[in-house]
């Protein structure tokens, strides 16, 4: 046990903390084996999970976010909006605790989190992400936000079920792989992008290499060939940065017969339009955007941190992208709503919609020709 975590057990011990009690020697005729199970696993979520309290709300499956603001409460998201915890943990309840709480969570994740480095984002062992802000940035106290992963990707199966998307919706996007189609996944955040895009690798034929640069490594489609490249941040000396864009260009470099974006957020932009415009079939990004329509002010603003022009970035989407998937949340949960297609209209880009899912059934818009057309597709998928 390092020093750091046995000054915290002693501190525990003052303050009549009963795990802390045991490790200090309590009497073992008064210890029962279902006591000590249950003391070896609060000193597991104390010294290396996120704790008695979040620890297993991050282990629920249904789960995707737990954010804590300060000391005003918990909040999980399981796909239908946010929802308030209740607990009784002390721990949560003082602004100083809560503060060590995040501290040691950066340091698991290898970062640094104080006054000097007040915002930090970082990645557990485990997948689990994190993002925490101290005060007095964060007004209410120490904010801590951990995204999930799922342990097992979806299949696109499971998400006909959930009602993501219906058998006509799945028929197009699954037409999508097998054509080798350049695909862009549009949509807010948490309204199951990355999910989405993990069932489709998973579609990917096993002869084929697939290589996804991420900022953090969170798709893990269930495939036998897939990599993954992440960036790496600058050092406190401000240097060994390793951008998106670096790997963009790495990875073309490393024979990949899918080439998959995690997020495009950035000047990669650039990189990565020019990569599908040269050859390499059946890339994918994600996007933040509200609607598939906004994905091209979107690209023409990430465009512009790159330096390009809006007509070029017009003329490279246009040529590069086959299709935008807009996925959002719902109140019944997480669905495809429509799906739109890329042109260039004189200097600027236009998103045209292709199709919208409407209950088990599609209303095809005025580009769905032209999609179905690259799909191999009937015109007659209803």
């Amino acid at each position: 046990m390092s020093s750091a975590a046995l000054q915290e057990v002693r501190a525990a011990v003052v303050g009549g903390d009963p795990v802390a009690s045991v490790l200090a020697g309590a009497s073992p005729d008064a210890i029962s084996i279902a006591s000590v199970a249950s003391v070896g696993q609060g000193i597991l979520q104390q010294l290396e999970g996120a704790g008695p309290v979040l620890q297993p709300l991050l282990e629920d499956p249904l789960i995707t976010d737990v954010l804590v603001n300060g000391t005003e409460g918990i909040w999980i998201d399981r796909g239908r909006g946010l929802e308030r915890v209740n607990h009784d943990s002390t721990e949560l309840v003082d602004p100083g605790e809560v503060r060590k709480l995040a501290v040691r969570l950066a340091a698991t994740c290898g970062q640094r989190l104080d006054d000097a480095s007040p915002i930090v984002d970082g990645t557990f062992p485990s997948g689990v992400r994190l993002h925490a802000v101290l005060p007095p940035l964060a007004a209410e106290g120490t904010l801590i936000s951990l995204r999930t992963q799922r342990p097992v990707a979806l299949t696109i199966d499971d998400l006909e079920r959930s009602g993501t998307v219906n058998g006509a919706m799945a028929q197009i996007v699954t037409a999508m792989i097998s054509a080798k189609a350049n695909v862009m996944i549009s949509g807010a955040t948490g309204s199951g992008k990355t999910t989405l895009l993990a069932a489709l690798l998973g579609l990917v034929p096993v002869g084929e290499r697939i290589v996804v640069i991420e900022e953090s490594a969170e798709l893990h489609p269930t495939h036998p060939h897939c990599v993954h490249l992440q960036v790496r941040h600058a050092n406190v000396q401000g240097t060994g940065e390793v951008s998106m864009s670096d790997l963009v260009r790495a990875a073309m470099r490393m024979r990949p017969d899918r080439l998959v974006l995690g997020e495009c957020r950035g000047a990669e932009v650039r990189d990565v339009l020019a990569a599908l415009n040269t050859g390499h079939e059946g890339g994918w990004a994600t996007i933040h955007a509200n609607t598939a329509q906004d994905v091209p002010a979107r690209l023409v603003a990430l465009g512009a941190l790159a330096g390009m022009t809006e007509e070029t970035v017009a003329a490279q989407a246009a040529a590069a992208l086959d299709a935008v998937i807009h996925i959002k949340r719902t109140p019944e949960g997480r669905r495809i709503d429509h799906i739109s297609v890329l042109s260039r209209v004189g200097r600027n880009l236009v998103s045209t919609t292709a199709v919208r899912m409407l209950g088990e059934g599609l209303d095809h818009g005025p580009a769905f020709e032209r999609l179905v057309g690259r799909l191999g597709l009937g015109s007659e998928t209803s």
